[in-house]
């Protein structure tokens, strides 16, 4: 079959970019922007942060191949991860971490089996957009690779942050 000749694909989900209205007062009104947003993924194990977009649509490589399920046992002896929305905004002085959640994640590759709550990552994905810092239930070791990730990421923005989550992540 040539290439023109293939039915086009649907997109599964779309990002909406900038400001989804601009301007008028209708379609697309309510529809957030994912612009500013991203997945920072934490092995506790490795003690490494990455930021892997692949997280927006649960495809990061963490996820490939696992198959999720809310029952904690089924992925049992496998690695612990945070997946730890960041959310970057804009001040006078330049952009700044703004929100941050935390969320749980058990992978066992052998078994080919994980543990996380869906409905908890995106609710705390909104909970990162609406500029909330919900990192208090992370563990100590995490929070300081977290900290150390952001900060040598870019350290100006670090400096411009909100003292609540220098001392939420023990700064």
């Amino acid at each position: 079959m040539a290439n023109e000749e293939k039915p086009k694909q649907k997109l599964g989900f779309t990002i909406i970019k900038d400001d989804p209205t601009d301007g008028h007062k209708g379609y697309g009104i309510g529809s957030l922007s994912l612009e500013n947003v991203s997945p920072v993924i934490i092995d506790v194990e490795e003690g490494t942060a990455i930021v892997d977009i692949g997280a927006m649509h649960a495809r990061s490589e963490v996820e490939r191949g696992i198959k999720f399920t809310t029952n904690r046992e089924d992925s049992a002896g496998g690695k612990d991860y945070w997946l730890v929305w960041v959310t970057i905004d804009f001040n006078p002085q330049g952009p700044y971490y703004a929100g941050m959640a935390a969320c749980e994640m058990v992978v066992n590759r052998e078994k080919r089996r994980g543990y996380k709550i869906l409905a908890d990552h995106v609710n705390r994905m909104d909970k990162s957009m609406k500029r909330k810092i919900l990192v208090d239930h992370m563990d100590d070791p995490s929070k300081k690779v977290l900290r150390d990730y952001l900060k040598s990421h870019n350290e100006e923005m670090w400096n411009r942050s909100s003292e609540q989550l220098h001392k939420d992540l023990n700064a």
